[in-house]
């Protein structure tokens, strides 16, 4: 099948397929400082061998999961001989936002409101927004300045909000299956040409805080024990 290079991605390059879907090919580079990997950081810090095969491996299980909870995603098949996954096209909103769910209080929750709430207190499924912005830190952004910008409307927030706090419940209870503990996790959403809001990019080890016996599990560490 032909393909177009449309865009040169940190942990992934897309491609556009003569159906009309993407490609995704997931890369062994990732994000970090100084040689260290830190999916937190928004440049790319070093390349590990065989990363982009296990994150497409754990997003292949959790899409399909979520698909047959019926919760709309991008997904339609992977391919772990080429490390790709093919997708059904989606527009980002704005130019790009990441929802966080929340367990726990850690990470930049704690850093912000630390001086209200005991660090690994525990947090309601607690969903927030970030716009994806490198240069400004990826500032929050709250539901009335989503739809001031217009970048999205109530009920798609609300929406998004839902399938966020339920996506997070399917893979924390897979988690605790295997004794580990979901502290957060982070998403991306897009929505297809008729407005329907659906999850797209990646649910991998990096994109999440996963803990067991109250010890932070680094991300290569943990698709190991995921998939062990």
């Amino acid at each position: 099948m032909e393909m177009k290079l449309v865009y040169t991605g940190k942990t992934k390059n897309v491609f556009e397929l003569e159906n009309g879907n993407y490609l995704l090919k997931f890369k062994d580079d990732v994000t970090g400082k100084d040689g260290v990997f830190d999916p937190g950081e928004n440049s790319i810090g070093l390349t590990i061998e065989g990363v982009g095969d296990v994150n497409l491996r754990m997003t292949d299980y959790f899409f399909k999961k979520i698909n047959a909870a019926g919760i709309r995603t991008h997904f339609v098949a992977a391919n772990f001989e080429d490390t790709t996954m093919e997708v059904l096209p989606a527009k980002v909103f704005g130019h790009g936002l990441e929802v966080v769910c929340r367990y726990k209080a850690v990470g930049s929750f704690f850093k912000r409101y630390g001086e209200y709430i005991e660090l690994g207190a525990d947090l309601p499924a607690y969903v927030e927004m970030t716009f994806k912005n490198d240069e400004k830190g990826d500032p929050l952004v709250t539901k009335e300045g989503l739809i001031v910008l217009g970048v999205m409307s109530s009920e798609q927030y609300d929406e998004i909000a839902e399938m966020t706090r339920k996506i997070t419940a399917i893979v924390a209870d897979d988690m605790k299956e295997k004794g580990l503990d979901l502290y957060d996790i982070k998403f991306e959403f897009g929505y297809d040409k008729d407005g329907n809001v659906m999850l797209i990019d990646e649910i991998a080890s990096g994109n999440m805080r996963v803990y067991k016996d109250g010890e932070y599990i680094q991300p290569m560490t943990l698709s190991e024990l995921f998939f062990a």
